[in-house]
């Protein structure tokens, strides 16, 4: 750590365990890149004292409206093409937007010259008050979602509580939030984890992992052990799921905190040290007194919004990490209670002619949509865009009894296509090559068609929508305006 190579500036012996009140004026900074997070570590560091320098290839208006203001607040700019190329002389720190790849040109010239390299997150965990707790979480799937229910359940039990890192506020403005808050829950990326170093949070949970950026990380084994990350030094509880080894094995390989505890989370009955499900309701038999001999009742699974099976695995590890700081169960309760899923999530857009339509764009990989598809049947499953390089073998053979027929779109509809063909052979299969703006009338036109009575039509893509929608939201937009152009498609659910 810490070295002048290319930069002309040793970084400060003090960086190593640099906290909020150390001395930032003396410090050098280079922020690589300029998006949300981006700009929020720039901000951050300006008021800190640092001076700071952010590069960043692009320059639309967003882009050049936060360079007015930060230029304003006395950091140095460089936008447009090339100029992330070189890491300009007296670096002494390189703040990185997550998804930067370790192997881009500045971030190697930084690692080259002995630079430290920081994500938003390792520099919000140096500057946060240590009073403040974080409950933290990742997954392949289900982030999102479980840190705002998550984040209900803490509010309902009466606590100043932020949904921040890949939801909610960059990490950096909750901490520097001069209102403060008694806990902030944290969803945190595999990018994120790769760049954090010290953190050490006072729980944390692993939801699942399967293959998903492992372009960006060089090989499962790497994606997998940035996941692993987010149990090192946790003070309190390792939350991890049962029904998924890997993170249970992420638990046992981690470096935690004397008297951590590690605590699964179950859709079946729990062993002690556990949360589960008995008899439709959500229980604890790891944060009471009486844990060998009985469970406490949390919530009923009907009071998880909605109620398919891996959104109440969602649920579980939420309330895990809710009552590792002692939230009470009436608040899990009425956490999930009041908690509505983001949109495109196992949303119900409409029921025509007894066919259910459901919109799980988000499901953009063969693990979320899984989950997506164990929740009905039997369906008409929508899928298809950008693969990722996926494989959908595993996927076709695990979901072919539900399926009443599929419909593929995109540019990798072929590749489910061929998986469909090996292991499905006798489901019904329509292919929609269109990529025109009526597109998706035809794609849910082709569903209807396949669908009976008491079926239901699931946009569950398994793939990204970059190819034909500029994001999943766009894609489950589109797929909604569809339903609602069919025969009687204004239904309500």
């Amino acid at each position: 750590m810490g070295g002048d190579g290319v930069s002309g500036f040793a970084a400060p012996g003090w960086l190593k365990e640099a906290q909020r009140d150390s001395p930032w004026p003396e410090l050098h900074v280079t922020v690589a890149g300029f998006g949300v997070s981006g700009y929020a570590a720039a901000d951050t560091l300006i008021q800190l004292g640092a001076h700071v320098t952010v590069l960043e290839d692009r320059d639309g208006p967003a882009e050049q409206e936060r360079a007015t203001i930060l230029r304003i607040l006395g950091a140095e700019i460089s936008l447009g093409p090339g100029s992330t190329s070189a890491l300009p002389a007296g670096t002494q720190l390189v703040v990185t937007s997550p998804g930067w790849k370790p192997s881009s040109p500045l971030l190697a010239a930084a690692a080259a010259a002995g630079i430290p390299i920081w994500g938003e997150v390792e520099l919000a965990w140096r500057i946060r008050d240590p009073a403040t707790p974080w409950l933290v979480l990742t997954g392949t799937n289900g982030k999102t979602t479980t840190v705002r229910m998550l984040t209900s359940m803490l509010r309902a039990s009466g606590l100043r509580a932020a949904a921040a890192g890949n939801v909610g506020d960059p990490i950096v403005s909750a901490v520097m939030d001069p209102g403060g808050h008694d806990v902030i829950a944290v969803e945190l990326s595999s990018y994120q984890l790769h760049w954090t170093y010290s953190m050490a949070a006072r729980s944390a949970a692993v939801l699942n992992v399967a293959p998903d950026h492992v372009d960006w990380h060089g090989s499962m084994e790497a994606y997998t052990a940035d996941k692993g990350r987010i149990y090192a030094g946790v003070e309190t509880a390792c939350v991890y799921n049962v029904a998924d080894p890997v993170t249970e094995q992420l638990v046992r390989d981690a470096d935690v905190r004397e008297g951590a505890r590690a605590i699964g989370f179950t859709l079946g009955i729990p062993s002690v040290g556990m949360v589960g499900v008995v008899d439709e309701y959500l229980v604890d038999r790891a944060f009471i007194a009486e844990r060998q001999t009985s469970a406490a009742e949390l919530a009923a699974v009907s009071d998880v919004t909605p109620a398919a099976p891996h959104n109440v695995a969602n649920a579980l590890a939420a309330a895990a990490l809710a009552r590792s700081i002692g939230v009470p169960p009436v608040a899990v309760r009425d956490g999930l209670r009041g908690f509505a899923p983001d949109p495109h999530r196992i949303a119900t857009v409409a029921s025509v002619d007894g066919v259910a339509y459901v919109d799980d764009s988000k499901a953009t990989n063969p693990h979320a949509a899984a989950a997506s598809l164990a929740a009905f049947e039997p369906v008409v499953w929508i899928a298809g865009g950008l693969a990722k390089g996926a494989s959908f073998s595993s996927l076709v053979e695990d979901v072919r009894s539900r399926l009443r027929g599929v419909v593929l779109l995109g540019a990798d509809r072929a590749v489910i296509a061929e998986a469909l063909a090996r292991h499905a052979p006798d489901v019904p299969v329509v292919e929609v090559a269109d990529t025109d703006n009526e597109a998706m009338d035809r794609i849910v036109a082709a569903a209807a068609g396949l669908a009976r009575p008491g079926d239901t039509v699931l946009l569950a893509p398994a793939c990204a929508s970059m190819d034909m929608f500029a994001n999943y939201a766009a894609r489950g937009d589109a797929f909604a305006e569809a339903v609602r152009r069919l025969p009687g498609g204004r239904a309500t659910p």
